[in-house]
């Protein structure tokens, strides 16, 4: 689990949280197999924030040397930003 971790840009202990939360609900977590898989989208549900602020958003925020580009969405709009930053990122 470390190795993908580390492979990802995660925390390790992130991960193991997530698969942990991921195992309590009752969905099974396969085995990691010797074969190389292809990597698909995967949707995840959103959860709404414990303390909502008034003006919640989503902001994501890009670094490339010196450049940084910042996009900020209404949280409201957190299915468009998806459609959009997979749209960006293929």
């Amino acid at each position: 689990m470390a190795s993908v971790a580390l492979a990802n840009g995660l925390n390790a202990n992130l991960l193991r949280r997530w698969v942990m939360e991921h195992q309590a609900l009752g969905v099974a977590v396969p085995a990691p197999s010797a074969a190389p898989q292809q990597q698909e989208f995967v949707a995840l549900p959103l959860v709404p924030a414990a303390h909502p602020t008034a003006a919640a958003e989503i902001r994501i925020e890009l670094r490339r040397g010196a450049t940084t580009v910042t996009v900020s969405w209404p949280a409201q709009a957190a299915g468009d930003c998806a459609v959009w930053l997979r749209e960006w990122l293929r």
